[in-house]
């Protein structure tokens, strides 16, 4: 990942590191905090969209000694993105970032949640993360099918790409917005109006579904897996479905504060 504002080779979104950049006259959105968890990750297509109109990223990576804004009131709203670490484990900034989703809660911020993201916001709402009695993953495309309760935000997609061995119970007070016939039922959650957790990843690019393929063979033997050539030729039938997604999703799930009276 570059520092400073530079553009990202992949995502293609103008980055800020640590902290909101200054507003200016011609700047009026404010910044979407996101949460990732490895060095050279990066937003992909969400980042992308948010950079296209107008919110810049207030990049940050608890992991690495980031801090997380005491309060939200100078954000747009919050993504946490997912990571290969589980929301079971016992680091630090896996507890500290799993608390700090209180604060988007209590303050009715739009939040949303992204595999990793997903786990610890059921989590923090009490729920079960857990792995598959069998040990099967979701490596790849699987479908999914959308609730009524998710109309709100588009026209789903039919499939989404995956890449997670753990999955969530539906907490208490949740909304299932999308589930799936396979191995992990509960695919996407609204909690309120303004918290989302999407056990998939629609920010997923071309670059980033060749690199994870290609660095983790052996992640694609795992009970459940698709092969890589099947991941590269799916993402090109069915990734341009899900950014299209990404253009009603995304504006709805920023005006949920709307919603929730603020």
């Amino acid at each position: 990942m570059l520092d400073g504002r530079a553009a990202d080779a992949e995502s293609g979104a103008a980055i800020l590191e640590v902290g909101p950049r200054p507003a200016t006259k011609t700047e009026e959105r404010k910044p979407i905090v996101i949460v990732l968890h490895q060095l050279h990750s990066n937003p992909g297509h969400i980042g992308q969209w948010f950079t296209r109109h107008g919110y810049p990223l207030d990049i940050r990576r608890p992991r690495f000694g980031d801090p997380l804004p005491e309060t939200l009131e100078n954000h747009a709203g919050a993504v946490i993105f997912g990571g290969p670490m589980s929301a079971n484990d016992s680091d630090d900034f896996v507890k500290l970032e799993t608390e700090w989703i209180g604060v988007a809660l209590r303050e009715r911020k739009p939040f949303l949640g992204i595999c990793l993201g997903a786990q610890m916001l059921a989590k923090h709402l009490g729920a079960r993360v857990y792995e598959h009695p069998e040990q099967r993953v979701e490596i790849g495309y699987y479908p999914i099918r959308p609730t009524p309760h998710a109309l709100r935000f588009g026209k789903w997609p039919e499939r989404v790409y995956h890449w997670h061995r753990e999955g969530f119970d539906l907490p208490h007070g949740a909304t299932v917005l999308a589930t799936a016939d396979g191995d992990f039922e509960n695919q996407a959650i609204l909690y309120g109006e303004t918290a989302i957790g999407l056990q998939f990843h629609p920010e997923i690019t071309y670059a980033m579904v060749n690199r994870w393929s290609g660095r983790n063979p052996h992640r694609l033997t795992l009970p459940g897996a698709k092969d890589r050539p099947s991941q590269l030729s799916d993402h090109l039938a069915y990734g341009p479905k899900v950014r299209r997604w990404l253009d009603s999703f995304l504006p709805a799930w920023l005006e949920s504060h709307v919603r929730a009276g603020l």
